[in-house]
């Protein structure tokens, strides 16, 4: 019964949605109040609707009930609470009710909170969010529903893929999907926007806090995955330019675009068109990243499913969004106003070639990503991109973004801003590029390392003279804008530093190790002390101890896991983190040697200084949530 309840409150959701359509279509088009809150409170129905039918779906898998072929599929008897729960979104049908879920919020927050000076724009935006719930919606009903029932129910289940049953890919899903679907405001505000002949100030307003919203939560969830990726999979990595990353990359990089855009088009009127297409495409991006993971065009540990006729759909929606948006940004583009124009050396035109850089990267990442997927539509197979084309190509953009981000903030808008100030504190910023670069060549680092510390010494300098020369700032919104800007700021510059440190480490070494034997790597020499049993509830587990530099700093416990449900193995990694960086070490395969020992296959590495990637994501989403609040209390002063 709870399932049939849960289809029907899909089904709900998607009836509202088409109401809320039409009454915001004819609010904003009549200026009818009563049909603005019909549109308004279908929305907050159909979210009602959508929360409740999650809820249901988690119910069933407390339950454990595999009369569902969702929950037969990726729960088992033996799973853990906490992966129970996680699980509700942990596969493809589940995560696309999570998908529509915040979908909806999304409209029901646009009708509560968006433009309460224009209920026009608003109107039209909550009814263009109605088209997208339609479109998702009806996929979830149609291809997709969570609570569809088997006719044979198995005993225990099928249990969930065992290297997502982690805390923290439990959390990544969720936070990446506030971003990916976030986005849809942006794209819905600027569609109407368009639709209204809006010019670009007011469009550039109205969803530029939905976007920083949306890209600050994108960064947590892709910061989340990468760590997943790291400690889980035992590959010693973090990022790999698997193209399910790419698909989370791109709309990433587009909406960072967004964000930059908006703000010189809000402060001038310049890159009207800019903004609206980016954030047409940023949404677009998002349901890409949507088909690559659904579709069964690549194999990936991220895939959700392997389904070309779900990949068709998604394929679809995405021609629908793409298609309709750039057809109607095509035609009413030229409403958007021309903007007040600016200098060659004015902060817009270094957020212009900011941008040109972003859209550079994305271009270079989808080319990779997506040219062996045509080729193999075209039958030619066995063609791959591996990390050396995305490291050559995109490399040099992102370079040239270090070393143009501190200069923009100090730059006047619309006027010639390259004055003898600005170069007396250019110059001066180079002091401690060169002192970077030479400490990097005294502990005689690689070419590429000097060079990154010396960008990160430079982009830094102006980071800290930014939060200086703005300290004085009179109200509380803007201080908190500055904040969140330099926070974000530093935060680019550690991740570029941390990757560069983490790519001058020595190639792991893979040895297999006996009781009592050692492995060495520069620095570091490891004893196998051991191998023990440590099973859990739901598997079996060889856990080794291995010693290091003979106890002195400490000992590692990397262990090798069996899921007998799943029948799959895994590799839970030991990590010893320092300033350095980490010790990392996986325990892999037994081998019976000759004379019957046992054998244990041990890979270890030291990645130099991979902390200071955690750190950079740290600071940009503290400095995307502070910014937030910097633009909502400066909205709020400015309606007092």
């Amino acid at each position: 019964m709870i399932a049939e309840i849960g289809r029907f409150l899909v089904a709900l959701a998607f009836a509202l949605s088409f109401l809320q359509i039409f009454a915001g279509w004819r609010a904003a088009s009549a200026g009818s109040v009563p049909m603005a809150r019909l549109s308004a409170r279908s929305a907050y129905i159909a979210l009602a609707a959508a929360m409740t039918a999650f809820g249901l779906l988690i119910v069933l898998f407390l339950q454990s009930d595999f009369s569902v072929a969702y929950v037969a599929g990726h729960s088992h008897v033996d799973k853990p609470l906490f992966y129970k729960v996680a699980a509700a979104w942990g596969g493809h049908e589940g995560s696309m009710l999570l998908w529509c879920v915040l979908l909806v919020g999304v409209g029901a927050a646009l009708a509560r909170f968006a433009l309460k000076q224009d209920d026009q724009l608003r109107n039209r935006a909550v009814s263009i969010q109605g088209i997208l719930q339609i479109l998702f919606l009806g996929f979830l009903a149609f291809a997709s529903n969570p609570f569809d029932r088997l006719l044979d129910v198995p005993i225990q289940g099928a249990d969930l893929n065992p290297i997502l049953q982690d805390p923290a890919l439990a959390i990544h899903p969720p936070t990446l999907y506030i971003g990916y679907v976030g986005l849809s405001a942006a794209f819905s505000l600027a569609v109407a926007g368009l639709i209204e002949g809006r010019g670009g100030r007011a469009i550039a307003t109205a969803l530029r806090p939905w976007a920083l919203i949306a890209w600050t939560a994108l960064t947590a969830g892709i910061a989340l995955g990468a760590f997943w990726a790291y400690y889980e999979l035992g590959w010693g990595g973090w990022w790999f330019w698997d193209p399910v990353e790419n698909a989370s990359f791109m709309p990433w990089l587009i909406a960072a675009a967004l964000i930059h855009s908006s703000i010189a088009t809000e402060k001038s009127g310049n890159f009207a068109g800019w903004t609206a297409f980016l954030a047409i495409m940023a949404f677009t991006m998002s349901t890409m990243g949507a088909f690559l993971v659904r579709s069964g065009v690549l194999t990936s540990v991220h895939a959700f499913a392997l389904d070309p006729e779900r990949g068709l759909w998604i394929l679809a929606i995405m021609t629908i969004l793409a298609g309709g948006g750039l057809t109607l940004f095509a035609f009413r583009s030229g409403k958007l106003g021309a903007g007040d124009g600016f200098a060659l050396t004015s902060r817009e035109a270094f957020i212009g070639v900011n941008n040109l850089l972003l859209a550079a990267v994305t271009g270079t990442v989808m080319f990779g990503t997506l040219y062996p997927l045509v080729m193999t539509a075209f039958g030619v197979t066995g063609i791959s991109v591996g990390a050396a084309y995305f490291n050559a190509t995109a490399t040099p953009f992102l370079a040239a973004l270090l070393i143009l981000l501190p200069l923009a903030p100090f730059l006047p808008w619309k006027k010639e801003g390259f004055n003898r100030r600005l170069a007396i504190r250019s110059a001066a910023w180079i002091l401690p590029g060169v002192l970077a670069g030479l400490w990097a060549f005294l502990i005689d680092a690689s070419p590429v390392a000097i060079a990154a510390a010396a960008f990160a010494g430079w982009t830094i300098a102006g980071v800290l003279t930014d939060l200086w020369q703005h300290r004085v700032l009179q109200s509380a919104g803007a201080r908190f804008s500055l904040a969140g800007r330099v926070m974000a700021h530093a935060g680019v510059v550690a991740i570029a530093l941390g990757a560069v440190a983490d790519s001058t480490g020595a190639p792991e070494k893979v040895q297999a190790l006996a009781e009592g034997e050692q492995i060495e790597i520069p620095n570091f020499t490891l004893t196998l002390d051991g191998v023990r049993r440590a099973d859990g509830p739901n598997y079996l587990a060889d856990e080794a101890r291995l010693v290091v530099d003979n106890g002195r700093l400490s000992e590692l416990l990397p262990q090798r896991r069996f899921y007998a449900a799943a029948d799959t193995t895994t590799r839970e990694v030991a990590i010893r983190s320092g300033i350095a960086g980490d010790l990392y070490v996986s325990l892999g395969e037994p081998r019976a040697r000759d004379n019957g020992e046992i054998a244990y296959e041990v890979r270890v590495t030291f990645n130099p200084m991979v902390w200071l990637l955690g750190l950079g994501a740290m600071l940009i989403v503290l400095g995307g949530l502070m910014a937030s609040v910097g633009r909502a209390l400066s909205a709020k002063r400015l309606e007092a």
